[in-house]
Order: structure tokens, then C-alpha cells, then sequence
């Protein structure tokens, strides 16, 4: 099982509180797929503001964190062509995006990326984001890198 705890992911991604979105990834395999978490709490600052009296995750966050699990994939699929410098992965699309269900304070989201297709630098990935067993939204990513 390939796995990566917190720390990992910050050396991973540049995302940094509050925008940091997913906390754990359980397993992936190389050029196929992976799944992380995202804990939900009531102290994300978004809830401040959407919606007062019923907070739910922004629909666009939730999409930032499948494009953040990608990125973990896509580097770990990278191989013997991992960047050796500073790279930032950037989110350059997303298609078909539905929304099933709201996330609330107190979810769990079980994200879950699977490659599609690599196009060079872009790869298209699909992506299916779940509370328990329902589904709460589904897409596709695609992503690239840049050295810096």
C-alpha cells in the first residue's frame, strides 16, 4: 500500500492553510489511481460566509481538492521524469462537474482520482468525490506542471 501523510503532501503541493484541501492520502498506484481524505470541520474559514446558519463546503473547493489529489497522482506517476526543482502543478480544466450532495461540517470527503488520459504535460483525470457512500460530486481534471 503507498500512502502519504500530511507531511509528504505539504512537500508534494504548495498549498498552505486555508487552502490546502486534502489531509491524507490512503493509497494510490503509479499511472492508474488514488484516494485521499479531507476532513471537514465546522473551523474551515469558508463556513464564515457560506452560508451563515448552514454552512456547506463551496462547490469550487471541492473541486480544488480533486485537482490536488491529481497532482499528488500525477507527480507520483511522473517516474524517472520527476522534476528535481521547484514545480507547481496548475489545474487547467475541469469538465462535466456534477453536484450530488452537500458537504458539511463534519464530512469526511474520500476523493478518488483516476488518470484517463496524458496528452504531454496535460493529463485528463476522473474524479469521483464521496461522504461515506454517497456520492457528492464527480468531474474531470486536467492538470500540468511548470518548473520554477
Amino acid at each position: 500500500m503507498n500512502s502519504h501523510d500530511i507531511y509528504k503532501i505539504l512537500e508534494l503541493l504548495p498549498h498552505r492553510y486555508p487552502l490546502l484541501l486534502i489531509d491524507r492520502v490512503l493509497d494510490y498506484t503509479v499511472d492508474e489511481s488514488l484516494v485521499a481524505i479531507k476532513n471537514v470541520t465546522v473551523n474551515e474559514p469558508f463556513f464564515q460566509g457560506h452560508f451563515p446558519g448552514r454552512p456547506i463546503m463551496p462547490g469550487v473547493l471541492i473541486l480544488e481538492s480533486m485537482a490536488q489529489a491529481s497532482a499528488v497522482l500525477f507527480y507520483e506517476s511522473l517516474g524517472e521524469n520527476k522534476p528535481t526543482g521547484n514545480v507547481i502543478y496548475l489545474f487547467v480544466g475541469v469538465d462535466k462537474a456534477r453536484f450530488k450532495r452537500p458537504v458539511e461540517p463534519g464530512d469526511q470527503l474520500t476523493i478518488t482520482t483516476s488518470i484517463k488520459r496524458k496528452m504531454r504535460n496535460i493529463w485528463k483525470f476522473d474524479c469521483v468525490v464521496k461522504v461515506g457512500d454517497d456520492i457528492c460530486c464527480t468531474c474531470e481534471v486536467m492538470c500540468t506542471y511548470k518548473e520554477m
